[in-house]
């Protein structure tokens, strides 16, 4: 397991909180323990429940650990920070901002000048596809342009790592694998550094350099799987290699048993 120095690190992380359900605490993470390099593509997976998102939101800075530590490049982290973006399931852009504006949003929290925050925010319109609908607003985008448009504002903060909670679990399957390819892609061009929750193992081995994978409740680590796939990365290439399919298999054997039926992405 990988458990050295890396951009991100994430050191024995423990999780709890109260569950009505038992009147009492439930724990939810357990002595988690993750690094991710510099640009570097991690996928974590696992059942329902297992505190995925909840991982997540705790390397955010949006939720609190009760033990164990997060940083990165060395800082530690206790609150959220430029130095991470964070793309969530739901759209999350302004209603009442375009797209331009709406990229921009964090590059006016940062006091960068009109002319400047314009122009980068301009080139990440593009980047991920959008030119053209700069001055629209998001009930005018599909939920797939809306998602363009969180990712585009996400890295136009220049973020040290991407922080993603199933970005594409709410759009149609054709388009679910269009934003797959177009992500690799983009991270590849711009050597983002990226932390990706899933629960779709196709997903994970299509994107990622390796995938961690958690336990049920509570999640603890049960395997850290290095993806060694070709770059760049499209569908019709892959679906069908025995790689890709070897991957895939030992990643659901790990998660349901041996007998369990091969889990396709949505």
């Amino acid at each position: 397991m990988n458990t050295a120095a890396g951009l991100l690190s994430v050191r024995n992380i423990c999780k709890s909180h109260f569950d009505p359900n038992i009147g009492g605490q439930a724990e939810a993470l357990q002595a988690v323990s993750i690094t991710v390099d510099h640009h570097e593509f991690v996928s974590v997976i696992g059942p329902s429940g297992c505190g995925k998102s909840t991982l997540l939101r705790i390397v955010a800075g949006l939720d609190q650990p009760n033990s164990g530590e997060i940083s990165v490049a060395g800082q530690r982290v206790s609150r959220p920070g430029a130095d991470r973006g964070m793309v969530f399931q739901e759209y999350a852009l302004f209603p009442w901002k375009t797209t331009q504006a709406n990229v921009e949003f964090g590059l006016l929290l940062k006091g960068i000048k009109k002319e400047e925050r314009a122009e980068i925010a301009r080139r990440f319109i593009e980047l991920v596809g959008l030119k053209g609908s700069e001055q629209k607003y998001p009930h005018h985008l599909s939920g797939g342009m809306r998602q363009r448009a969180a990712v585009a504002r996400a890295m136009a903060n220049n973020p040290k790592i991407l922080l993603m909670d199933e970005p594409f679990a709410a759009v149609d399957a054709m388009t679910r694998q269009r934003l797959q390819e177009e992500l690799t892609a983009i991270s590849a061009s711009e050597r983002t550094t990226v932390l990706f929750v899933t629960h779709a193992i196709e997903e994970a081995v299509f994107l990622s350099d390796r995938v961690v994978v958690l336990s049920g409740r509570p999640g603890r680590v049960i395997a850290d799987m290095k993806i060694e796939l070709d770059r760049p990365r499209r569908w019709d290439e892959l679906a069908g290699e025995r790689r890709f399919n070897d991957y895939r298999e030992q990643l659901t054997r790990l998660l349901y048993g041996a007998n369990a039926p091969v889990e396709m992405s949505s």
